[in-house]
Parts: structure tokens; C-alpha cells; sequence
């Protein structure tokens, strides 16, 4: 079966792709990913075969700028999709549609919004995604959206009075979407009254949860055909031998470090968060690794308790770390919870505070506000996470459970269940 993953995003949107391509191509399916042509490197290097679909990333201009952009909790959302989406809906389409010559299957990520026309236009058989809880929407568990963290209260009123206030934020959405449905009737598809970010992504035949139950449980407001798959997890590259090297060196050398990242998004506006991770790690006279996301040298010279890697696989790191501090973006927070370690969370924007809500209730980890992520505030979070037993333990049993599901297997099965 020709199945292809049309995504957008940063590697957290592509790599759970990616884990599933690969166990749909070791059952002997032919899996394709449509994604920002930057993206080919990776996802040919794990095996997979690869198809640009634009926009081009680098068409937007100076990447800090733009993540710069995209994290305020009140224009970001309407940048992602106006400013970047919409306006080159038509070459993702043409792009798409080349990918898909000859496909059995087309599966969409929440931004793929050609993808949606493409299988209504084509007729082509298609699946839907959630990464994470929050794109659910779901007034039964409902999520912190970073624009109205207030809807979280008006929940408190019933379902019906929350349901009545979410039509403030899907007018404004509907509104963005303006260039989606003009698209719409130039492909000759009839009118909808969907909005394509919420009720409107949805495949009327099988949606898939690509994380883990113990995230969310299915809720009755949840398309009727989702299928909760847990985490496909995969960690990109391996390092290479002398960084495996540095890193066995410094593990050795002493205590459990606690380690620092920020993924691939968060990581690009991470300001002064690196050196108030180091004051903080001393402040406790503990031991630290900082995953920076750019040469260890940039950084300067850190003390000899403190190492910096510009890249390391999560699933290498985390489970040898007194705990981990992370930005929650859903692909951590899946490494994060299968390596079985406290964690203190420093949400950014995205779906990375309804997540960081979501591990405190799991009784896992702290959490502060990104902004709010002083030296002083990450020593007395870590203190705290540190000092009380009951993070360390239900993170064990938590972990215990989590590296046990195959997100990647499930996926694949249903795929091969329903089509």
C-alpha cells in the first residue's frame, strides 16, 4: 500500500511521521512524507522517501524572528496560519497532489489543510492525526489554549456555556480561513460550514491519537473513529562516536545531571535561559546537561559540572537524568515520560501548556511559565521537584508504562485494519 504523511511544523510534527512510516515500511507498505523541503535530510536519513511540499521555511525569512513571531499567545496562531498557510495553499496543493500520484492513502497533520481538499477533490482515501490532546478541542476535557487561558474557568459553568464562549475563538479562526474556502469552490468542492482547524480536520473514517492514553482519555465530544495509538517515538539521528564518547565521559564523572532542553521550536527563543539553567544548577551544586540546539562554544565556557551538547537524542539523555527540564512540546513530553524522570516543565506557546497541565495532573512534574523561568525560580521549581520522593516514584511507575506502548505499531495496525 502507497500511503503518504502530509505534515507541517517543527521536528516534533514530523518525527512521529516518520516512526510510523517505518513500521508501515517494515510491514511492506511504500510510505512517503510531504513535508518543508528542509525536512528531506532527515527523513531520508531514517529511511524513508521524501517529497517537498511548500511553503519553503526559508521564503519567511530569519528563523528566530519568525519562532519570535509565532510564540505570542495572541498574534502567533493568527501569523501561523494567515501569514504562512493560507497564503500558499495553491503550491502546497500542486505539491501534494504530485506526492499522492499513485497513493492508496493520504494521512494529514492539523496544518496539511491542502490535504483535506486533496482527498475531497481526488476522492482519495484519507486518514486524520492529533499529535497532541489540545487539537481535539474537546469541552468535555477541554484544553488551555495559550490565547484564552480564562476558557479553562468557563468550563467550571457546564458544557453548554463553554461550548456557547468557544465560538469566539472559532469566528476569529473561520475569519482566517477566508483564502481556505475561496480555494475550495476554485477546485469545484462544495461550500462548508467547517472550520478546518477544528471540527473541519477531522477524516470521516478514521482518525488516529498519536499519543498516549494516559494523556487523555477518549472523550464523547471526540470523533467517533478515533483510535488513541500512543506515542510513535523516534528520536532523530544517532550522535556520532565522539560525541557518544563526551557524553559517557561526563555521566560517569559523577552524580545524575539534570538535563536541560528546550526541543526544536523553543530552543530558538530560549534568550537567557541557558545561563540562568547554569546559575540554577550550581545554586543547587548539582551537575547539568544542556542541550542548546546550536555549537557548545556559543555558549562560552561553561563550569566543569555543566556540559553542553548542541544535539543529543532524548531517549539517550533522558533516562540517565536526576530529572528533566523541558518545554513540553508533545515529542519531549513523550521521551520525557518514557524515560521515567521528574520533570519541571517551562512551557513556551503551542500545545506546550496544555501538555505541561497535563504531566503536573499525572503527578510527574512542576511547572512555570516559560517567561517566569529565572535562575532563581528553576532552583527553588528543581528544589522542590527534587526534595519530594512522590515525583521520582510516580514518574518510575508512569515511565514503566509509557516505554511499553508502540505508538508506531498501533498506528500501523489501524491503518491496516481500516484500509
Amino acid at each position: 500500500m502507497r500511503i503518504v504523511f502530509a505534515t507541517f511544523g517543527s521536528f516534533g510534527d514530523l518525527h512521529p511521521y516518520i516512526a510510523v512510516a517505518r513500521e508501515l515500511g517494515r510491514r511492506g507498505h511504500r510510505p512517503l512524507i510531504a513535508s518543508f523541503a528542509e525536512f528531506r535530510e532527515a527523513v531520508e536519513g531514517a529511511g524513508v522517501e521524501f517529497a517537498p511540499m511548500r511553503p519553503d521555511m526559508a521564503g519567511f525569512g530569519d528563523r528566530t524572528a519568525v519562532m519570535e513571531r509565532l510564540v505570542d499567545p495572541w498574534r502567533g496562531p493568527e501569523f501561523l496560519v494567515r501569514g504562512m498557510f493560507m497564503p500558499h495553499l495553491r503550491e502546497s496543493y500542486e505539491d501534494l497532489a504530485g506526492a499522492c500520484r499513485g497513493a492508496d492513502l493520504l494521512v494529514t497533520h492539523p496544518l496539511a489543510f491542502a490535504g483535506q481538499l486533496l482527498a475531497q477533490k481526488q476522492g482519495l482515501r484519507w486518514v486524520s492525526t492529533a499529535l497532541s490532546p489540545i487539537t481535539l478541542f474537546s469541552a468535555f476535557d477541554p484544553p488551555v489554549l495559550p490565547a484564552a487561558p480564562w476558557m479553562q474557568w468557563a468550563r467550571r459553568l457546564g458544557v453548554a456555556p463553554y461550548r456557547w464562549l468557544f465560538r469566539i475563538p472559532r469566528a476569529m479562526v473561520w475569519r482566517w480561513e477566508a483564502p481556505l474556502r475561496a480555494f475550495r469552490a476554485e477546485l469545484g468542492l462544495p461550500p462548508t460550514g467547517k472550520v478546518a482547524q477544528f471540527e473541519g480536520q477531522f477524516s470521516p473514517r478514521l482518525h488516529l491519537a498519536l499519543f498516549s492514553g494516559v494523556l487523555a482519555a477518549p472523550q464523547p465530544d471526540w470523533p467517533p473513529n478515533t483510535v488513541v495509538c500512543g506515542f510513535p517515538r523516534y528520536d532523530g539521528a544517532a550522535p556520532d562516536a565522539r560525541t557518544r564518547a563526551e557524553l559517557e565521559t561526563f555521566l560517569a564523572a559523577g552524580e545524575p545531571p539534570i538535563v536541560f532542553g528546550l526541543g526544536s521550536s523553543a530552543v530558538m527563543v530560549a534568550g537567557g535561559f541557558w545561563r540562568a539553567a547554569i546559575d540554577a544548577a550550581q545554586s543547587l551544586r548539582r551537575r547539568a546537561i544542556l542541550l542548546t540546539g546550536n555549537p557548545p562554544e556559543a555558549l562560552g565556557a561553561a563550569p566543569p559540572t555543566i556540559k553542553v551538547f548542541q544535539y543529543l537524542p532524548y531517549s539517550a539523555v533522558f533516562p540517565r537524568a536526576a530529572a528533566v527540564v523541558h518545554s513540553c512540546g508533545i515529542g519531549t513530553l513523550a521521551q520525557a515520560l518514557a524515560a521515567g524522570r521528574p520533570q519541571l516543565i517551562v512551557p513556551v506557546a503551542f500545545d506546550q501548556p496544555d501538555n505541561a497541565r497535563r504531566a503536573a495532573a499525572l503527578g510527574v512534574a512542576r511547572s512555570i511559565p516559560f517567561a517566569k523561568a529565572s535562575a532563581g525560580a528553576l532552583a527553588r521549581e528543581l528544589a522542590a521537584l527534587l526534595a519530594a520522593p512522590h515525583y521520582a516514584a510516580r514518574a518510575q511507575d508512569l515511565g514503566a508504562r509509557v516505554s511499553k506502548e508502540d505508538g508506531a505499531r498501533g498506528a500501523a495496525g489501524a491503518l491496516e485494519k481500516y484500509f
